[in-house]
């Protein structure tokens, strides 16, 4: 990995793009997938990289509707997820009790494998999608191959990083979906039950402070309130006020 100094302004920035490479190197993650993440990484300018209050409130709202499941939680996992923070999926299912699956549009059962074997070099000790032997209706690429115990099973999936039709036939199936997606106009975000708008590193990182407080207290607390539409709105009255503000500097 290249050496980049802590003292570079873009430092954080840069060492996500360093992963990806990482990642790209070592065969879990597909080139397109570096692509994507400057695609993230572009609205993350618009929010000033920072956790936006309206991404506090679906945090909230996705921790109590994953621990209140009925069925299997599943923690849907990509390439650039497995690249950039192995750690906290793993932390995160652990403290669920949920499985990992692995689940990737550019899909062979090479790649599949190198991403199992990477998580569970980082600890994980469950990770699904090896056996892909369900298919999710609806859907004509490799993403629809998930495993019948895992993601086809669960009621609730948290899918980071998310292609916007898969998110659309998990919900058509009947399942909840909590997604990750720095972009509030992408389908993935419009589709899913609750959309967390921020980085991935800190979006599991808040979700595993929300999962951890919550189970601590003992009493989930079930936002009923919670419209994610609405809370998309309030992301991106931010991103037009920010514009305005630097427009006026």
């Amino acid at each position: 990995m290249f050496r980049i100094p802590k003292t570079h302004p873009r430092y954080k920035s840069l060492m996500k793009r360093e992963k990806i490479v990482a990642g790209i190197e070592a065969g879990i993650t597909s080139k397109q997938g570096l692509i994507a993440h400057g695609r993230g990484e572009a609205f993350d300018y618009l929010i000033g990289e920072r956790t936006l209050p309206a991404a506090m409130r679906a945090t909230e709202a996705a921790a109590a509707l994953l621990l209140t499941a009925q069925k299997p939680v599943v923690i849907s996992v990509n390439g650039n997820v497995a690249a950039l923070v192995p750690e906290r999926v793993i932390a995160l299912g652990e403290l669920l009790n949920a499985p990992l699956e692995v689940n990737i549009f550019y899909w062979t059962e090479e790649r599949v494998m190198k991403i199992k074997e990477h998580l569970e070099q980082h600890g994980a000790t469950n990770v699904l999608g090896a056996k892909a032997d369900a298919r999710i209706p609806g859907i004509e690429h490799a993403r629809a191959r998930v495993d019948y115990e895992g993601i086809y099973s669960a009621d609730v999936v948290l899918a980071p990083l998310e292609d916007g039709d898969r998110c659309e036939a998990l919900i058509a199936m009947g399942k909840k979906v909590v997604t990750i997606d720095l972009n509030p106009v992408s389908r993935t975000s419009k589709h899913a039950t609750v959309s967390i708008v921020d980085d991935i590193e800190r979006a599991l990182k808040n979700l595993i402070l929300m999962v951890k407080e919550q189970k601590k207290k003992g009493k989930v607390k079930i936002l009923a309130d919670y419209d994610n539409e609405d809370n998309l709105r309030a992301v991106i009255n931010e991103i037009v006020k920010r514009l305005k503000e630097e427009e006026l500097r």
